[in-house]
């Protein structure tokens, strides 16, 4: 990537990988930072959901000190990963362990944090960052909803992706019902959400979920030229963007609605019998297999 230098951060991240361009104002965080070794899981991990929160907040504190409207550049922030999959999902080996051992309270602190995370994405930091999600590989479950959280998602062809929870009697509670009603409406939501498929990327593109989608290895060209032209126009898009608020034509999903369903959601889950912890173990056999490089697919049903 041209341009780009290490963004100076507060703390050392283990998980991922960050970069920005000055001249843009474009901050990119890379998941799964090298790549997923033999035996690890491209999942969102307590460290990885800790790690993307603090470079949020480094990224926003520095934007907030940056910002000069006489030279106004309209900030970009674009999540990706260093693996062949965007993202597999929640940390099932962790729930297993929370639901078996009745623990809602470390249940719940792990979610909130995704849900903080993906607010966050969704709120452009709180500075009103534009935020894009380069998908270029797999993106299921909790990687699909961190995808839906950012303003635009740009994907590459041969990528699926899609909402698997319901194949253990669970509902994705981390964003998808919000994130999706705003791209395609509640019921279409509500309906990915119970199917449990996993859908190629044209398809999304199609239904309105997928913003662009653009040929396997050209994802990082198109999202630099993606914001070159938007940054041409900043001021009128941020104009505009002020427009549909005041008409109410869109929505913001607020923290609060998010705190609410994820509440739900480990309800549920602590809720789950064995026959569904079964098919989780499963769920997690097969991304730890794919994390050494196998290509096993995640099941369709139960």
């Amino acid at each position: 990537m041209s341009n780009v230098e290490v963004l100076p951060q507060e703390r050392t991240y283990s998980t991922i990988r960050c970069e920005q361009s000055d001249q843009s104002r474009t901050f990119w965080c890379h998941m799964h930072a090298g790549g997923i070794e033999p035996g690890q899981r491209a999942c969102f991990t307590p460290q990885l959901v800790s790690d993307i929160c603090a470079w949020q907040r480094v990224v926003g504190d520095r934007l907030r000190l940056d910002h000069d409207d006489a030279g106004y550049v309209a900030p970009h922030v674009v999540l990706a990963s260093d693996s062949d999959v965007f993202n597999l999902g929640g940390d099932l080996d962790l729930f297993i362990r929370h639901i078996r051992a009745g623990d809602r309270n470390g249940l719940l602190d792990y979610a909130r944090a995704c849900v903080r995370g993906v607010h966050a994405f969704h709120n452009g930091l709180g500075v009103h960052a534009q935020t894009i999600a380069l998908v270029q590989g797999d993106a299921l479950g909790g990687g699909f909803e961190a995808a839906l959280s950012c303003h635009t998602i740009v994907a590459e062809d041969g990528v699926g992706m899609g909402l698997p929870e319901v194949l253990f009697d669970l509902f994705p509670g981390m964003g998808a019902f919000s994130f999706l009603s705003q791209r395609i409406g509640p019921v279409r939501a509500e309906q990915m959400m119970l199917d449990g498929n996993v859908y190629d990327v044209r398809e999304l593109q199609r239904m309105g979920v997928v913003d662009m989608v653009v040929p396997r290895g050209q994802g990082v060209a198109v999202v630099q030229d993606l914001i070159r032209n938007r940054q041409r126009t900043s001021r009128a898009r941020r104009a505009m963007r002020e427009v549909r608020e005041v008409r109410e034509l869109v929505t913001p999903v607020t923290l609060d609605e998010l705190m609410r369903v994820t509440e739900i959601w480990v309800d549920t889950a602590l809720k789950l019998e064995h026959r569904s912890l079964r098919t989780m173990e499963r769920l997690v056999r097969a991304q730890t297999r794919r994390g050494g490089g196998g290509n096993e697919a995640i099941p369709q049903r139960m």
